[in-house]
């Protein structure tokens, strides 16, 4: 823990925030959309301590069943994009040719636009809702992994291992995954960690603009946009699902840079 703090602390945030998440039909005290009036932007008490919002549900439950639909959306389009990706990036790389100059050719037009307006354009194809968003947020995520696992999938396609493994008559699927795949494991773990980052604020400002997750599933991005009216009365749903979204996105970065500290041979050596 002392060598690699970046990699606890990262990943104690991350369980923490997926237990809730998974566990949240037992942790949360009130169903998520359940409303009580008379308690309507209330800040933390006894009885909900983390407050209210404008229509009196429990800012905690809201915050917990969140957690659900972040982690679930970003969670599979990061997964998506990992195997279409990289596997596109892989045999690019190991077939080379006509076949690599259009992959990543393909990959430089999905480069070219900005991951949040590529976003809304592919919604805005598909109509708002969390499958929509995880697919957005997937083809958003390919190129990256492309591009990723494509320059040391280079390298390992020249590596004498692999001209062995040619010479002993093993076939090209026997090779990318008993040879070439097992090597790019590091890679892929700190990559997937890092996009899982990113994919959540991705998630989080999609559905802050109403693009998302769709009423009445608890969205954290859409807390927060639906408490902007009500700051002055009461800002706590802000400020806790702004925490939350923060805190979710900031462990995976951080367990993203520990995976790094800890499999990276640049750094290795030096811990």
């Amino acid at each position: 823990m002392i060598r690699h703090p970046l990699l606890w602390i990262g990943g104690g945030l991350m369980a923490l925030q997926a237990a809730g998440a998974l566990l949240a039909p037992l942790l949360a005290p009130y169903p998520p959309n359940a409303q009580d009036v008379l308690a309507r932007l209330k800040g933390p008490t006894a009885a909900h301590l983390l407050g209210t919002d404008n229509f009196g549900r429990d800012t905690l439950s809201r915050i917990l069943h969140g957690y659900q639909t972040l982690f679930a959306i970003s969670a599979a389009s990061v997964a998506g994009a990992l195997l279409l990706g990289g596997l596109l990036g892989v045999l690019a790389a190991y077939r080379g040719g006509w076949l690599d100059r259009i992959v990543m050719r393909c990959m430089d037009v999905l480069f070219a636009f900005p991951i949040i307006l590529l976003a809304i354009g592919i919604i805005a194809i598909l109509g708002p809702g969390a499958v929509s968003t995880g697919i957005a947020i997937g083809v958003v995520y390919v190129p990256i992994f492309a591009r990723t696992l494509r320059a040391p999938a280079l390298l390992l396609r020249e590596s004498e291992f692999v001209a062995a493994a040619r010479a002993a008559g093993c076939g090209h699927a026997r090779i990318l995954i008993r040879h070439i795949l097992p090597n790019l494991a590091a890679i892929i773990l700190v990559q997937a960690s890092l996009s899982l980052s990113t994919a959540i604020l991705v998630e989080a400002s999609l559905s802050f603009l109403g693009l998302g997750t769709q009423p009445p599933t608890p969205s954290l991005g859409r807390m927060l946009a639906e408490s902007r009216n009500f700051l002055a009365l009461s800002p706590w749903v802000a400020v806790f699902s702004g925490t939350a979204i923060l805190l979710a996105s900031l462990s995976f970065n951080l367990l993203g840079d520990g995976l790094q500290d800890r499999l990276d041979p640049r750094f290795v050596g030096r811990n």
